[in-house]
């Protein structure tokens, strides 16, 4: 019996997971599949998916899947456009920022997803990016929770630029 709990007792231990590699609420990070672009990046726990900012944004279908052409909507952007699968539709929910008491949903925007590499620090992952033009925005990519977790970061928002440039 002295064995038996013993052996419980082995199998009720948590998993340690691994630390979280802490970056600041800015960060600079390349996209191989978008000519190498390094973009200044907002590092946003309040928001749950990642943004890029895309102008001339267009689905197509091509041999029967969805597919969307764009090009970068960034300061210093090429007029290159770029092809990519998308992945899914995301419906974004937004408030109306005009009167604080009413905070009035907005009918949900389409935006197309894609599944894109992007470099923070030596660290490559792909994730789920949504396209939208955010040119009105001093950062023209967005990384939400879901990138956050992808590359297991925490954020400390007093911080600003921690990794090293972008090295994949």
């Amino acid at each position: 019996m002295k064995s038996l709990l013993a052996l419980l007792s082995l199998i009720a231990l948590p998993v340690m997971a691994a630390e979280p590699t802490l970056y600041g609420r800015y960060e600079y990070i390349a996209l191989p599949e978008i000519g190498g672009e390094v973009l200044k990046a907002k590092m946003d726990t309040g928001a749950l998916t990642a943004s890029l900012s895309a102008k001339d944004i267009e689905t197509f279908t091509r041999d029967g899947e969805d597919w969307v052409r764009f090009r970068l909507a960034t300061k210093d952007a090429s007029n290159k456009v770029y092809e990519h699968k998308v992945a899914r539709i995301s419906k974004i929910k937004t408030r109306s920022e005009e009167d604080e008491d009413d905070n009035e949903v907005i009918a949900p925007t389409k935006r197309p997803v894609v599944d894109l590499e992007l470099c923070l620090g030596n660290v490559k992952r792909t994730v789920e990016v949504n396209l939208t033009d955010r040119s009105s925005f001093n950062y023209p990519l967005l990384i939400g929770a879901k990138a956050l977790r992808e590359f297991g970061a925490a954020v400390n928002p007093a911080r600003r630029f921690t990794a090293d440039k972008p090295d994949c």
